[in-house]
């Protein structure tokens, strides 16, 4: 057994973290647009705003915890990003970062393509609008109705993940007399810096076909040979919270080997290459994500430079920025509840929701911000832990961030940076019941996926 856990979980207060906060920011009241979305600011009258409308209006309509997006926030990113990368080149969102009909029809009126990695993911995209030609179909383990449907509905690209999965997928396509375009991701045995769990294109996880041992090249060789089949390219994603392009410099290096490979032996030059999603948002002030232009140009550049390298056309490039559009343009808000403090450790303070609501960073061990945003104060700043009301020691939302002294039940917290993930990893822990996103833009709130009710949860539950 680890020495850092027992039975009941992780023994998270113990002692102080070596990398907590060694000092308050100079003023608690200022929100660092850096983590806050385009529209949240603070009004005169000391409350938060989002969309011009203030967060006690929200908490009063739509209850707490939830969470609230800044739709115009969300629209500018993602135009952002296509233009960045322009014309010659695809942008896929990827819909496990969140997905509702709302966003499918925001990224389908600002010409993004979009990911999708499950059957659900894929009829939320169809029933939303999205046009099937501009949908990439992901996954590890796609079940064969997945796949069916999948062809069935033509979308763009199916991402193949396995050798089994070649045949999978053109056995269905030519049960259904199509020819579906696919890419073959790969992994490259790069690490990129980033926790364990999300690091994903070392050799020793369960994500894509291994360039190692020639897999990769076999399965080139069988998708090739399929009637049923279009190779158009090669997949690589790296990681994820990645800040700098280094991990895609090296990655970009082994995908085009394989593809001057293909080239001489099968006389081949594929079309395409993608080099996944990955790259970081700002959680807290120390961090200093990349502008997508910048991104942009230096994932364009590499990718130049290795074809010329290797005497090969440069291929279209694609990109899958999910965290990275709809992370930074969306908060939690939360009601302060009880408040314990602990004399030479740190007070306690609890909210109305917790790790169903943000698993990442009992998960990830994730760092996040947070903002007392129902009012400003003058009061010295304490040293908190912001923690759930879920029955499990590992329930934190924000491990170790300063607030208020004179902090009080009512009061509401806002925790940024919540718009990748944490909806779309929310659970029912405890039967506590989801809760609803909002979008907020110009002065109205309206609600995208609705708070979850006690009736919802005893539908499913036919014992």
């Amino acid at each position: 057994m680890s020495r850092s856990a027992h039975p009941a979980g992780p023994r998270h207060a113990d002692v102080l973290p070596e990398g907590h906060y060694s000092a308050p920011p100079a003023d608690l009241n200022t929100l660092d647009p850096k983590v806050w979305a385009q529209t949240v600011d603070r009004g005169d009258d000391g409350v938060v705003r989002v969309g011009g409308v203030d967060v006690k209006a929200l908490a009063e309509e739509f209850g707490t915890p939830a969470y609230f997006l800044d739709e115009t926030d969300f629209r500018a990113r993602a135009r952002a990003w296509r233009t960045a990368f322009g014309q010659d080149a695809d942008v896929f969102y990827a819909g496990k970062a969140f997905l509702s009909r709302a966003v499918v029809r925001w990224l389908h009126e600002e010409g993004l393509n979009l990911d999708v990695c499950s059957g659900g993911e894929l009829a939320t995209a169809l029933s939303a609008g999205m046009p099937a030609d501009r949908i990439a179909f992901h996954g590890n383990n796609k079940s064969t109705e997945e796949i069916h449907r999948a062809v069935e509905a033509g979308v763009g690209r199916i991402v193949l993940d396995s050798l089994q999965e070649i045949v999978r997928v053109a056995h269905s396509a030519q049960e259904l007399g199509k020819r579906q375009r696919v890419q073959i991701r790969v992994t490259v045995g790069v690490e990129a810096h980033t926790h364990e769990f999300i690091a994903t294109a070392h050799e020793d996880q369960k994500f894509g076909i291994p360039l190692a041992g020639g897999q990769a090249a076999e399965a080139v060789r069988r998708a090739l040979k399929l009637d049923g089949l279009e190779l158009i390219g090669i997949h690589s994603h790296i990681g994820s919270q990645i800040f700098d392009t280094s991990g895609f410099e090296v990655a970009a290096h082994r995908v085009v080997g394989l593809l001057k490979d293909i080239r001489d032996e099968h006389g081949v030059e594929l079309p395409e290459i993608d080099l996944g999603g990955g790259l970081g948002i700002a959680y807290t002030s120390a961090d200093d994500p990349r502008e997508p232009h910048e991104i942009a140009k230096a994932l364009t550049e590499i990718v130049t430079r290795e074809c010329e390298g290797a005497r090969l056309r440069t291929p279209r490039i694609s990109v899958e920025p999910g965290r990275a559009i709809v992370g930074p343009t969306a908060f939690t808000l939360y009601e302060v509840g009880t408040i314990k403090p602990l004399d030479g450790l740190r007070t306690y303070v609890s909210v109305d929701g917790g790790m169903s609501d943000n698993i990442r960073t009992a998960l990830y061990d994730a760092e996040y911000s947070v903002a007392l945003v129902s009012r400003t104060s003058d009061a010295e700043p304490m040293l908190a832990r912001v923690v759930g009301k879920h029955c499990e020691s590992g329930d934190i939302v924000v491990k170790d961030a300063f607030l208020p002294a004179d902090l009080a039940p009512g009061d509401l917290i806002a925790v940024p940076a919540t718009g990748a993930y944490c909806r779309s990893m929310a659970s029912n822990y405890n039967h506590v019941l989801r809760p609803p996103v909002v979008a907020v833009k110009d002065g109205e709130a309206r609600v995208i996926v609705r708070r979850e009710t006690e009736d919802d949860l005893l539908r499913l539950d036919v014992g």
